[in-house]
């Protein structure tokens, strides 16, 4: 029956309730987007290292992020294989420099990586297949996504990376993550030359794979009691624990997008109860008519209540497709891996529903005004 009432009042006024529900589709699309780029951050810091294969990783006591990660004496991937568990601890440079295209000659950030071609230890099938490239002097491979300021990567075609020559070997599929507009992947021979000042006796992360069966915690544990303070030990779970703890809380990322939802939680709940309290306040004679004959303030309040869940669960849906389509233009434009998730679509169902509920409960209180003795 309350359904039935909440249901006419809505058609009944359709203008006013398109109003509101679009008023709503807007803030539950907020909330989406704001979702979306609160969990992405962090897993765009994992995005290169999701293709790398370690079981331990060693860093810098100094590392921040991968695009500041420091650097530690390749020495300390030595110590690491004395332990038994560890089959194998092979190091993995990278560094920013200047990219030059010939046409133009305007200077570019680009964050080129290296590692020893024939160590595989990067799980993408372009690498793997192209390390030969690898090996060419003055090679490099870059990837896909990097921004078009950047020039075609057409196969031969030479710029400049550090004011040296460098000749485009092909491409590969990863991603930028957060390492910048434009990234490449060279030999750590190559590296050593557009890097001159960083030799290869220091590494900037060390991957370290263990023989099958080894606990990683446990190697990793006992790998921070045996290296010097100077570098640091990540299993998989804690780097990826210690990536999420550092964009949501140490950097502004956290505070942006978190206090975003609250904001568009706060924009759809005040629209809500704007439209539900003047829409009982015109309808004020018509819930006294209802008192007069018995009905109760809570029963009445139910009606307010469905009216709002009602035009949520409208404004759910088309909100939805929206954040599908802008999910879809935000990685095609910045390539940050924002996707949808089933748990992600029925939190903000959920939050919709609370927000239905609190404007309804608020609106509760306009109910309460309607006196059956006015109608006489």
């Amino acid at each position: 029956m309350r359904e039935y009432v909440a249901w006419r009042i809505l058609t009944h006024e359709k203008w006013r309730s398109l109003l509101a529900t679009s008023g709503i589709f807007i803030a539950v699309v907020l909330i989406f987007l704001q979702l979306g780029f609160y969990s992405s951050v962090p897993r765009g810091g994992m995005l290169v290292y999701s293709h790398m294969r370690f079981d331990i990783l060693l860093t810098s006591d100094a590392y921040s992020f991968q695009a500041r990660s420091g650097n530690f004496p390749r020495v300390r991937l030595y110590q690491a294989l004395a332990l038994p568990e560890v089959a194998s601890a092979v190091p993995f440079y990278e560094g920013a420099a200047t990219w030059r295209n010939l046409e133009d000659r305007e200077a570019r950030r680009v964050f080129i990586m290296a590692f020893n071609p024939q160590d595989k230890i990067i799980d993408a099938p372009e690498l793997v297949r192209q390390a030969a490239v690898l090996r060419q002097p003055d090679t490099v491979l870059v990837d896909s996504a990097n921004k078009p300021e950047f020039g075609p990567p057409d196969v031969g075609r030479t710029v400049e990376i550090g004011g040296r020559a460098v000749r485009i070997g092909g491409t590969y599929t990863l991603g930028l993550g957060f390492l910048g507009v434009g990234v490449g992947v060279t030999s750590a021979v190559n590296f050593s030359r557009l890097f001159p000042n960083q030799p290869l006796t220091d590494v900037n992360l060390g991957l370290v794979t263990l023989k099958p069966g080894s606990d990683a915690e446990k190697v990793a544990a006992e790998l921070r009691r045996l290296l010097p303070p100077d570098t640091r030990v990540f299993t998989r779970a804690s780097l990826a624990d210690y990536e999420v703890g550092y964009w949501v809380k140490a950097t502004s990322t956290g505070l942006i997008f978190g206090f975003g939802v609250i904001v568009a939680f706060i924009v759809g709940l005040v629209i809500l109860f704007q439209i539900l309290s003047t829409q009982v306040t015109r309808n004020l004679k018509q819930y006294a008519t209802l008192k007069a004959m018995g009905f109760t303030d809570r029963y009445l309040g139910g009606i307010v209540v469905r009216q709002a869940v009602l035009m949520s669960v409208i404004a759910f849906l088309p909100a939805l497709g929206v954040a599908l389509l802008a999910y879809q233009s935000t990685r095609q434009s910045t390539g940050l891996p924002i996707y949808m998730t089933l748990d992600r679509v029925l939190l903000v169902f959920g939050v919709t529903l609370v927000m239905a509920t609190g404007s309804g409960l608020l609106a509760l209180r306009v109910v309460r005004r309607a006196d059956p003795v006015e109608l006489f």
